[in-house]
């Protein structure tokens, strides 16, 4: 007798489906805020935003993915980081409006659905959102066999914040002589990794080399997970204003700082108060980068920046030492001289 074709033989597993919804729930659960009016599993999340003290509402929302660090993680067989990766990209945009995010949704794409690797990256999500008071709302499980092989998947994020419409922080309010306020990251984040995956490739680079003046492996430095800046950033902005913020992403420097300026003003950043951290360093000696490039792409070991005036200085640096994270005067402000003259310099 000939054997019927299923969805199943065909490549699609809808029990697999519906066991990691089964073994998500309590996972996301916990990251419930009080204005959850949906469980996982529905057809579609439901938050309330009668319970919002925010006066003059405006939603704001993000939506990012982690690249080909993804494939990096695949091949070191670690997932543990890549869910706080996607997380991190996502509400760290968020942030830079004054947006304080609400809830997070998840793409999980795969050609076969593999339980335990779905859960690891799902739960690493999970652990992150709690950290910052971001519900998990809900989320898609795709597979879609022919599209992936192997063990291959992708994932997207999407995170919805809400700021008051009077207090959205947009740049507009820079002046000459503001101080440049740089966050350090963990490493490259999740920007730069086709680069990086380059290098590695074309010059044989071994995983467990200990970088130079350290004693971290090349490995772990690249896989450490996305600084999260949600917390810190929303207890300054109770403190100060902050006039600018940007999250520095694909793009690096060069392209993230000037999107929160004016037009007539130029971010001036003296290079030697960037702590580079040693993996950029290892990087671009092992790849022969040229300076320019490597400030193009990556966040150089400052992953967020801020734009405040000179007095709010010292309450900033305080801030982010109180949730340990080493916050440098990056530079200063200056009104352009010229129109032509670029929105950003790095002396």
């Amino acid at each position: 007798m000939t054997e019927q074709t299923t969805y199943k033989n065909a490549g699609v597993d809808i029990e697999a489906g519906n066991a990691l919804v089964h073994q998500i729930k309590d996972v996301a659960k916990q990251t419930h805020r009080p204005e959850v009016l949906s469980p996982i599993g529905g057809f579609a999340g439901l938050f309330s935003l009668t319970k919002s003290l925010v006066k003059n509402p405006v939603l704001v929302a993000a939506t990012d993915g982690v690249g080909t660090k993804l494939k990096l993680a695949l091949d070191e067989n670690n997932l543990t980081g890549i869910g706080q990766d996607l997380v991190a990209m996502c509400v760290n945009d968020l942030i830079c409006c004054g947006a304080e995010p609400l809830f997070f949704l998840d793409y999980f794409a795969t050609g076969k659905l593999d339980l335990k690797q779905a859960h690891t990256v799902i739960t690493s999500m999970a652990t992150a959102l709690k950290t910052i008071n971001c519900t998990l709302l809900g989320g898609e499980t795709a597979e879609m066999p022919g599209l992936y092989q192997n063990n291959d998947f992708d994932i997207a994020g999407f995170s919805v914040g809400i700021v008051d419409e009077t207090k959205i922080i947009s740049g507009q309010t820079v002046q000459e002589n503001d101080i440049i306020i740089g966050v350090n990251s963990s490493g490259p984040h999740s920007n730069g990794y086709s680069l990086i995956r380059k290098i590695i490739d074309d010059h044989n680079l071994d995983l467990e080399t200990i970088l130079p003046h350290s004693k971290i492996k090349l490995s772990h430095a690249l896989l450490a997970p996305t600084e999260l800046y949600v917390n810190p950033i929303l207890a300054l902005t109770k403190k100060i204003t902050i006039k600018a913020m940007a999250h520095i992403t694909g793009g690096g420097f060069i392209e993230n700082i000037p999107r929160v300026l004016p037009n007539d003003f130029q971010a001036l950043i003296d290079h030697q108060t960037v702590p580079v951290a040693e993996v950029f360093s290892f990087l671009q000696e092992q790849g022969k980068i040229a300076q320019k490039e490597m400030w193009r792409v990556f966040n150089m070991g400052i992953g967020f920046v801020l734009v405040v005036s000179p007095q709010d200085v010292t309450t900033a640096m305080t801030t982010f030492d109180k949730f340990s994270l080493a916050a440098h005067c990056l530079g200063t402000i200056k009104k352009k001289t010229d129109p032509k003259q670029d929105k950003i310099q790095i002396e």
